[in-house]
């Protein structure tokens, strides 16, 4: 009895105990409510803009197909390969035409999920930075559909063999074309790559200035990967890079002081 009675004495000697790893807890598990919250928003606007695109899904896939149907020769057309791909395919892009259209809400929970968690300074720094990086990812895009896509399908369909009917399936060119949106939607987030770079701490604007030969032979090398092999694709997005690049160092200023300090 003795034994037992100062084995319930001990484990109540000290009743605030418990409370105060609640209150240690309660932070993370609101953050994780609060992570929860957005990501649902985040979903179901998508699957809204989705369900709103849905049924000119195949309006879209003619749209997107465009530079391509354009460029075929005159008794060829796109082909489907898989059973299901006529019906599938466009929905997929439809979804994917969803989500890059619901991006600037995406980011924007993501922002007001780390804001509070920023200074004031931070804040300032970081919500241009954002919007940019959106803009920017919108315009490779842009500039892949208009300018590159044209150009690599008039390339393939002029150097096809003779004899050689030219048909794409539906589903190939539809991860072809993303994948090249991708590539340029990314490349052309290189001004707030250099912003970050700067603003972190890891370099300065004075040694990415004397790194610029090597950053004007890298834009040439990558637009000989991610274009045809003729000069005139290669340098639409050599220059648009190197330009990007100058912009990046133009505008990093403010950001180099904020480093500095």
């Amino acid at each position: 009895m003795r034994c037992r009675k100062h084995l319930s004495l001990s484990m109540n000697a000290n009743p605030e105990q418990e409370p105060e790893i609640d209150n240690r807890e309660q932070p993370f598990i609101a953050h994780l409510i609060e992570l929860r919250s957005r990501l649902l928003k985040i979903v179901a606007v998508v699957l809204l803009v989705f369900l709103g695109l849905a049924p000119f899904a195949n309006e879209i896939y003619t749209y997107l197909a465009g530079p391509l149907l354009k460029h075929l020769p005159e008794q060829s057309s796109m082909i489907a390969i898989d059973v299901a791909s006529p019906f599938l395919t466009p929905f997929k892009l439809a979804l994917v035409v969803a989500i890059f259209a619901t991006m600037p809400f995406t980011l924007y929970q993501v922002w007001a999920f780390v804001a509070p968690g920023l200074y004031r300074h931070e804040k300032r720094l970081m919500l241009p930075l954002l919007v940019a990086s959106t803009f920017l990812f919108y315009l490779g895009a842009a500039f892949a559909y208009f300018v590159v896509l044209p150009l690599v399908f008039r390339f393939m369909t002029a150097a096809a063999p003779q004899g050689v009917a030219v048909m794409t399936d539906i589903s190939r060119y539809l991860d072809f074309i993303l994948t090249l949106f991708f590539a340029f939607g990314v490349a052309f987030e290189v001004p707030i790559a250099t912003i970050l770079l700067i603003w972190s701490g890891i370099t300065t604007r004075q040694a990415l200035s004397r790194k610029r030969p090597y950053v004007i032979v890298a834009a040439f090398v990558i637009g000989m990967v991610l274009t045809p092999p003729d000069v005139i694709s290669q340098t639409l997005l050599a220059l648009p890079m190197w330009l990007l690049y100058e912009l990046g160092l133009l505008f990093s200023f403010p950001f180099a002081k904020e480093a500095e300090e």
